[in-house]
């Protein structure tokens, strides 16, 4: 990992032109190794102290964690991450939600390829992104991200499954021969992706935990679908209402 800081300032173009071409980029050093570590420990420490994660036999998966811890929530608000968010978007956000991702030592099953934003309850979002930050270091043995190339410009595609490695290229058939990049990590870089560019992880064949943090982020103008999702369901929301509030907070910075 470069021991320069990447930050909004020093984010090249090339990066931002990529992100807007592709729909992923890998940005690294968003965080220090020694930030990494401090949330690798914090994100394990919370995950040992629930019983209810998601995610299955594919990882185990708890969502807005920055609501009920501290430590985390350093991490989901970083002004780092939001900024540099907002700099490949070009243009104002605010976040969704977050959520930790662990996979398990010897986890041979890999979360296929598949698109975001049709599991969410979202109009009017057309520019929102995920930052998939890393931990640990994540090679390609430990389940690191694939992406394939331009796949966000597919925005009419139902949601995919992600134990189905058929199951986007069944819905559309050209991504099948798309380029597909495969970006490993090091603690303290990050991947952003569109919420419509398709993406998996490789399974973990090592044996160290594959711990990352992705906080996601949408435009402000984003508006109420119902449709059920865990963020939104215990909230009452009518058809068409903004998401805006304490729940879904305003990434801060110059642009409006």
């Amino acid at each position: 990992m470069s021991s320069e800081l990447t930050t909004v300032d020093n984010l090249s173009d090339e990066a931002i032109t990529s992100f807007r071409q592709r729909g992923f980029v890998k940005i690294p050093g968003v965080i220090t190794r020694e930030e990494a570590e401090h949330y690798h420990q914090a994100a394990l420490s919370f995950s040992t102290n629930r019983q209810d994660p998601r995610g299955g036999d594919v990882f185990s998966q708890h969502v807005n964690v920055w609501r009920e811890d501290e430590a985390m929530r350093g991490l989901t608000l970083h002004p780092n991450v939001g900024s540099i968010a907002q700099g490949l978007a070009g243009t104002a956000l605010r976040l969704w939600h977050d959520h930790i991702l662990i996979k398990q030592p010897n986890n041979q099953v890999a979360t296929e390829f598949h698109q975001d934003q049709p599991y969410w309850p979202h109009a009017n979002s057309p520019n929102s992104l995920s930052a998939w930050i890393a931990l640990c270091d994540v090679p390609v043995e430990r389940g690191c991200m694939s992406f394939i190339t331009g796949s966000h410009r597919h925005s009419e595609l139902d949601p995919q499954n992600l134990l189905d490695g058929r199951d986007l290229f069944t819905k559309c058939p050209d991504l099948e021969w798309d380029e597909r990049v495969t970006l490993p990590l090091q603690a303290g870089d990050c991947t952003f992706h569109h919420s419509r560019c398709a993406h998996m992880a490789t399974p973990n064949v090592t044996d160290v935990a594959r711990v990352a943090h992705v906080v996601i982020f949408m435009d402000r103008t984003t508006t109420y679908v119902k449709k059920g999702h865990p963020v939104t369901d215990p909230v009452e929301l009518r058809e068409g209402q903004l998401l805006e509030g304490e729940l879904f907070p305003p990434v801060a910075s110059e642009l409006t």
